[in-house]
């Protein structure tokens, strides 16, 4: 056997310590513990380059991460990720004086940044004007609108965001979350992932220098620097696939004491493996020819965790309706994989399956 790195080890300390733990699901319970744990396994450094004080993994590695971490708990997960999804921006930003300026601090775990991306991405964008505004201010900006979605606002201390000029392109800048102007609102209870603190935040008037500008403007600024945080990327896939898992894993608890459930269990857990594969392969760059596209993954691994939920659900009986059963969050957790960050190619597929049973 060979042995693991102290990096490896804290890794598999930190899984087993959240297989342990059991997940808020209420506003009032931002994961405080998990978080402290998250720092203490050096989980901040993972995405950061080694030059700022991080790990520099590669995409391959922090794809594996995030699926295990799924495993144990989505709530933790999804709020790395919007943690992560803030860095990346500011590491792929031509302002180099930012990533000097923020990126040590992050993989230190002094700050704490999130993202306010969807109304530039996904969602909002039937409204005929813009949700964030732009107007230019000689070679500064000023912004003004509301952004929809925020993960941990409430206790971050950046918030990584963007909006529309009159033209049509678009910035994205790190906005100190205690700027003048900008105003985060009370979190908003969710069906499920309530913890993750979502709220919306309204921006008044907040001024933007050159010292804040990650990118643009240009138009379309969510492709530039976009990597792994993109809407449909493959790490939200991994993080569907890893919460399937997670759920198959509860599922063939059950089955061990009934087997007449393995025929039912055995096909999803393949399924799971063979998407495993794929998605190993997608991220290594294989074949095209021989590797499905990121939105099919998107949509493959969407369709699992959903099914894998409900029929572990069926498999409790009437127990799993119960609030607070676990077959009963699983349900309400799956469904956040139709609405979070999904292109749509993956909308399209989602409702094709359940209107027609087929993807």
């Amino acid at each position: 056997m060979v042995p693991q790195t102290p990096r490896e080890s804290r890794f598999h300390t930190l899984i087993a310590e959240l297989h342990t733990l059991p997940d808020a699901d209420s506003v009032e319970q931002w994961p405080t513990d998990q978080l402290a744990r998250l720092q203490r396994a050096g989980a901040y450094r993972w995405n950061i380059p080694v030059q700022y004080g991080g790990d520099g993994l590669s995409p391959e590695s922090m794809l594996q991460r995030y699926r295990e971490l799924a495993r144990a708990s989505l709530l933790i997960t999804f709020v790395l990720s919007q943690r992560n999804a803030a860095c990346q921006r500011i590491e792929t930003s031509p302002n180099t004086a930012a990533a000097a300026a923020w990126l040590p601090k992050l993989a230190a775990g002094e700050l704490f940044a999130t993202v306010g991306i969807s109304h530039l991405t996904t969602s909002r964008q039937y409204l005929k004007v813009p949700a964030v505004t732009v107007t230019e201010a000689g070679d500064d900006y000023i912004l003004n609108g509301t952004i929809p979605w925020a993960t941990g606002a409430a206790y971050a201390d950046l918030l990584v965001t963007g909006g529309t000029l009159s033209d049509g392109r678009q910035i994205l800048a790190a906005i100190p979350i205690h700027r003048t102007g900008v105003s985060v609102k009370p979190p908003v209870s969710l069906m499920g992932l309530s913890a993750s603190c979502t709220s919306e935040v309204q921006l008044q008037d907040v001024h933007i220098s050159g010292a804040d500008l990650l990118h643009g403007p240009v138009e379309r600024v969510m492709t530039a620097g976009s990597g792994m945080g993109g809407a449909g990327s493959l790490s939200t896939s991994a993080i569907a696939l890893g919460t399937a898992q997670g759920t198959l894993d509860r599922f063939a608890e059950e089955a061990a004491l009934r087997p007449e459930l393995l025929p039912f269990l055995n096909p999803l857990q393949r399924e799971a493996e063979e998407l495993a594969q794929q998605l190993e392969t997608a991220a290594a760059g294989g074949n095209p020819k021989e590797t499905m596209s990121s939105e099919t993954l998107r949509r493959r691994a969407n369709s699992l965790v959903m099914r894998s939920a409900q029929a572990w659900l069926a498999s409790t009986r009437g127990a799993g309706y119960l609030a607070g059963h676990p077959a009963e969050r699983a349900v309400r957790e799956s469904l956040f994989f139709l609405v979070w960050s999904c292109p749509q190619p993956v909308l399209e597929g989602n409702l094709r399956e359940l209107a027609c049973g087929t993807g």
